[in-house]
């Protein structure tokens, strides 16, 4: 899957239900999230992080903020609760209008289009934390080892990271399914069977490797929480990394 197939794909979701494909929830789609409740989740979702922060001593406010994969907002806005600015790049030009249109951080977001397989249109050392949360299981194995590269050269001394990557299928029908049938046929699946817009691509990014390419890049792993999600049939783990 090349970057091309991944921004036509989440351009389309963009397109035709932004919301429910930041999000997917059953009885959420066809437009049915309500916008309260929608960014409410980013900000219970920052809350925790800024609580598993704290455990470590490290800061939980910051001067620049990277929400990388920002789709419609609802991370950019609940962490511009805690800095003075937040810049939310994406692929898909759709996600970041319905972000801008959802925007109330009372100009602390700046909502910016990522049209290229890396983070050249930022300066190495500009940010104090980069987030990204349920975006890099959606790329290719290749693109995420490149992205992480990226957050590791724009984060300044000292700066963090939140990252989180899923970690492999479950053993479940589903999980079974994403361990061993090539992606064209899991995608028409998605289409046909389950009638997405355009279909998700899950990758798996074991902890060994991810931390691999963490200290490649200037970084190190301060801490990891994994979970299995039931309802997505994939085990999700989450990191905290600091820039060397």
């Amino acid at each position: 899957m090349s970057f091309d197939e991944v921004r036509r794909d989440w351009t389309t979701l963009g397109e035709q239900d932004p919301l429910w494909a930041v999000h997917v929830a059953p009885d959420k789609r066809g437009g049915k999230w309500d916008i309260g409740q929608f960014l409410e989740l980013g900000r219970t979702d920052v809350a925790k992080a800024r609580d598993w922060l704290a455990r470590w001593d490290l800061p939980v406010t910051w001067k620049r903020v990277l929400d990388f994969g920002c789709g419609a907002g609802r991370l950019s806005q609940a962490l511009a609760e805690h800095a003075e600015e937040v810049t939310g790049v994406d692929i898909s030009e759709p996600m970041l209008e319905t972000a801008r249109r959802l925007d109330r951080s009372g100009g602390k977001c700046r909502f910016v289009h990522n049209d290229s397989p890396d983070l050249r249109q930022f300066d190495d050392g500009h940010f104090d934390l980069v987030y990204t949360e349920l975006v890099l299981q959606h790329l290719p194995a290749e693109l995420i080892d490149t992205y992480l590269a990226e957050f590791m050269r724009v984060l300044n001394s000292g700066g963090i990271g939140v990252l989180q990557c899923t970690t492999r299928p479950l053993w479940t029908l589903k999980g079974a399914l994403w361990r061993f049938a090539p992606y064209r046929l899991l995608a028409l699946g998605q289409r046909i069977v389950l009638r997405y817009p355009a279909p998700m691509r899950m990758t798996a990014v074991t902890p060994e490797h991810f931390k691999r390419v963490i200290v490649a890049h200037g970084g190190e792993v301060i801490d990891s929480m994994s979970e299995d999600i039931a309802e997505a049939h994939w085990q999700s783990t989450r990191y905290v990394v600091r820039k060397v």
